[in-house]
């Protein structure tokens, strides 16, 4: 081997060396700043990744309390969601001149209880990871009424609660990733005494700000208290870009809505959807209100 080689050989050994330290220096970096949202897998498998706690939601109970169901072809719910989920989208991420501040966190409500506010945030977060570039965050802040493990049929034990009441202090330990492809879980938690105090407070609008801002891929849908029932439901209105109220057919009255309504600023982006209608389309019925 002549001396040319020999030294391009020694040059290729050094250079190797210098850039194995270098990318476990970027490792160590990445391990301080880890991001507790980021579920993907991909990069340098030296850089140590968030361990999540799992749950698995069941198909056959999706199915059988009349949830969008990701594996399936076609159905009139997945259909009806694909209408709904559209417009909320396109304020969030569609073009420059229709996207608005937070866009992409929307929180789902109502005037009053049982009339489907869960039911349609669900189905609204399944929808939505459907699509290839979105991951959604769906968080149970009815706190005072917590609904949505019962609704999936899941367990956990920590949650949004527990953070705000620093009684943990990683977001990791209240994220929980799911079965279900770019679906993820924050639950309510423990009940605490002082919900309005801990939905007011910096660490949850810190806490919004931060899972609204840190990826452009991701939407978080708050499944919020009725708006005339509580006073926690209008401050986290204040929180989100979007809000979309649900209303059931033949039962909400037409002046309740109007009394929910006059609690949220009017300029705010306001969606009505009709639950359980019994129009001609047999479906979900949105639309906006205000300007």
């Amino acid at each position: 081997m002549d001396t040319i080689q020999k030294a391009l050989e020694k040059h290729q050994q050094k250079f190797q060396e210098e850039y194995s330290d270098t990318l476990k220096q970027e490792g160590d970096a990445s391990d301080q700043q880890r991001d507790p949202f980021d579920n993907t897998t991909e990069g340098d498998p030296s850089i140590k990744k968030t361990t999540y706690k799992e749950i698995e939601i069941s198909f056959d109970h999706l199915a059988l309390q009349g949830y969008i169901l990701p594996n399936e072809d076609r159905s009139l719910i997945k259909e009806q969601f694909r209408q709904i989920k559209r417009p909320l989208l396109n304020k969030a991420f569609g073009r420059e001149d229709e996207q608005i501040k937070n866009g992409n966190l929307i929180m789902v409500t109502s005037s009053s209880p049982a009339e489907g506010k869960t039911f349609n945030a669900i189905n609204l977060a399944l929808s939505i990871a459907l699509e290839r570039d979105r991951n959604v965050v769906l968080v149970d802040a009815d706190v005072i009424n917590p609904s949505l493990n019962q609704a999936l049929s899941v367990t956990t034990d920590v949650g949004l609660l527990d953070y705000l009441n620093n009684e943990v202090n990683d977001v990791a330990d209240i994220l929980y990733k799911t079965n279900i492809e770019n679906l993820n879980i924050i639950p309510a938690g423990t009940a605490h005494h002082l919900t309005n105090e801990l939905l007011a407070s910096d660490s949850m609008s810190n806490l919004m700000s931060e899972m609204a801002s840190r990826y452009s891929d991701r939407v978080i849908i708050l499944d919020a208290p009725p708006l005339l029932h509580t006073t926690e439901a209008p401050i986290l209105a204040t929180l989100a870009g979007q809000i979309v109220m649900v209303v059931k057919e033949g039962v909400t009255k037409q002046q309740t809505v109007k009394d929910a309504l006059s609690l949220l600023d009017p300029s705010m982006n306001i969606g009505l959807v009709l639950n359980k209608s019994r129009q001609k389309q047999d479906g979900n019925y949105y639309g906006y209100y205000g300007t």
